[in-house]
């Protein structure tokens, strides 16, 4: 998932990092809200916060770490 934020900012994150968005249909995906602080995705009920996308972090509501 690529997200711009101007002309020189922006960052490009894996869309793994987001279960539901991975699973979600081309339309639901491209269906959205954008607000000051993130991307809503009413059908999915999905939101990312901007500040989380440059952070570089993905879905907060699982721990998807993997023990070594």
């Amino acid at each position: 998932m690529t997200t711009r934020c101007g002309l020189n900012c922006g960052t490009d994150v894996p869309l793994v990092w987001f279960p539901r968005l991975l699973s979600a249909t081309h339309e639901q995906r491209n269906t959205f809200e954008l607000s000051p602080r993130g991307i809503h995705w009413d059908a999915l009920d999905e939101d990312i916060s901007i500040a989380g996308l440059l952070d570089g972090l993905g879905d907060m509501t699982h721990d998807n770490r993997i023990a070594a």
